[in-house]
């Protein structure tokens, strides 16, 4: 009997199944069809077919395999724990150190490094217990990208320059300079929060090449 042989790859995939790279759409895994294993003559058997049926439903592991994909597999739609794996992963922690806890709301007595007038800043309510901050979710996964980047960048100003807009998009100008002595400076043309500065300094996503040293300036005013 010949035929086409079901176990060859089709031309242009990449020999998984049917999926090919590029043009099969990337989705839910489609459950697996039984039907597919009951030879014809066991087909019309209705105790033997609800047996395997049965048998499907109880072991079925395609919601599973999905929901493994989406959470925790595909970084683009991670959550919560999936997220702290691609952490662990990039070698970058969700929780941060923010050792200002931010501006209060003051009079014309106070400084306006140290305060702000009415319906800009909250009162103060007293000395945080911990200064430690969770990125929420997309704060994190996009510092995840950003330090992966990183991992892999050849160091340039040009890559360096492009890490910097994927971690602040549509904030400003960011760039990085080298001072050709040894020296870089990470220059931000915009306000950044405390607990963006805790990402500048502490999360390690910024690259700096060994033995030079790395200087961050904050100039919104330029």
């Amino acid at each position: 009997m010949s035929g086409p042989d079901p176990f060859r790859a089709k031309p242009g995939s990449n020999g998984v199944g049917e999926f090919i790279i590029g043009v099969s759409p990337i989705g839910d895994i489609p459950p697996f069809d039984y039907w597919q294993t009951i030879i014809s003559q066991y087909a019309n058997s209705d105790v033997l077919t609800t047996l395997i049926g049965n048998f499907d439903t109880y072991l079925d592991q395609t919601a599973n395999l999905d929901a493994f994909y989406d959470y925790i597999m595909n970084v683009a739609s991670a959550q919560g724990y999936g997220l702290e794996v691609w952490g662990r992963i990039v070698d970058v922690s969700r929780t941060l150190n923010v050792g200002n806890p931010g501006k209060y709301f003051g009079f014309d007595e106070a400084s306006p490094v140290s305060a702000d007038p009415f319906n800009q800043s909250p009162f103060y309510v007293g000395q945080p217990l911990t200064t430690n901050f969770n990125l929420s979710d997309d704060a994190y996964r996009t510092l995840i990208y950003a330090k992966a980047f990183a991992n892999i960048c050849d160091g340039s100003i040009k890559s360096i320059n492009q890490m910097l807009r994927t971690l602040f998009p549509g904030r400003g100008n960011c760039y990085v300079t080298d001072g050709l002595n040894m020296t870089m400076t990470y220059t931000f043309r915009f306000l950044l929060t405390d607990v963006e500065q805790a990402i500048v300094g502490q999360s390690g996503v910024l690259p700096k090449p060994t033995g030079v040293q790395a200087t961050v300036v904050i100039n919104p005013y330029y």
